[in-house]
């Protein structure tokens, strides 16, 4: 496995692979992987001829007063991983890498970056946005595999592809849980043992939505009363969201119909650490 640092370097090994006909993916991450990553990995190795991983805790799509600081790093142990998975080159570069001095261009994604985590974060798909585009200049992919626990940021990143005319494939592999449901993610690291044990609900939030609807409930604010009251038991929880929308777009009638795909989608913040989560319901 090729370690990468520099846009100029990846370009060139990819325009190599490029002539040689050879598909390339990419799997952008910002690190501290664990399993639901490297199904992203597992999945490219198995569709393309060459995997890049991409590692970078991206500062543009944390606010001040967010964890960028404290956000998890391990690159030795994330080459272990992603080696394992079957991946051909990781891209490292450092933040002066990506945002060299004078950077001021950004990229702002309309309606869908703007509800649920976009009212939350405000800036945050605007970073996403951004550095997403930059990883597919530098790894000109064919094909680009992201995990469905992030669904709004799916939605931002297919937007981005259609309305700027990128020649890549977005794969939206399903979420990776713990034994017990808890979707894994890199801020789990930050769970207490108590806090873990409330993280359950999350799930259990979203099958408790999913049942109401499947049992013929089409009303919105009750769907979203159900998951809530569900969130409600854990103690002293802050629930910044617990909504079900239209999945293709994010829009929110007060009925939905019967041939509509909906997503539950769900943020709360327990102790120190904001969790997401979702589940599409076809």
């Amino acid at each position: 496995m090729k370690i990468i640092t520099s846009i100029g370097e990846l370009q060139q090994t990819v325009d190599n692979e490029r002539i040689s006909k050879r598909r390339i993916a990419l799997v952008p991450t910002m690190g501290f992987l664990h399993d639901g990553h490297a199904s992203l990995i597992r999945k490219a190795r198995q569709e393309t001829d060459v995997v890049i991983t991409s590692i970078f805790v991206n500062p543009t799509q944390f606010a001040p007063n967010e964890d960028f600081s404290r956000y998890p790093r391990d690159l030795e142990r994330d080459m272990m991983i992603a080696e394992e998975a079957g991946c051909d080159i990781i891209f490292a570069p450092t933040a002066e890498e990506m945002y060299p001095e004078g950077f001021k261009t950004s990229v702002k994604v309309g309606i869908v970056s703007e509800k649920f985590d976009g009212v939350f974060r405000p800036i945050h798909f605007e970073g996403v946005a951004t550095v997403v585009l930059k990883l597919f200049l530098a790894a000109k992919p064919h094909r680009a595999y992201f995990g469905q626990k992030d669904y709004q940021q799916t939605l931002v990143i297919r937007k981005l592809v259609r309305d700027l005319n990128l020649d890549v494939q977005i794969d939206i592999v399903p979420t990776r849980r713990e034994a017990d449901g808890l979707a894994m993610s890199s801020r789990n690291v930050y769970l207490s043992e108590e806090n873990r044990a409330h993280a359950l609900k999350l799930f259990k939030a979203l099958k408790t939505g999913e049942e109401v609807f499947l049992k013929g409930e089409k009303e919105r604010v009750k769907i979203n009363a159900a998951m809530r009251a569900v969130l409600q038991e854990i103690p002293d929880a802050v629930i910044d969201y617990a909504a079900a929308a239209k999945a293709a777009d994010f829009d929110e009638p007060d009925f939905f119909k019967s041939g509509d795909d909906i997503v539950l989608l769900i943020a709360v913040r327990i102790g120190n650490t904001r969790l997401i989560d979702n589940m599409i319901i076809p």
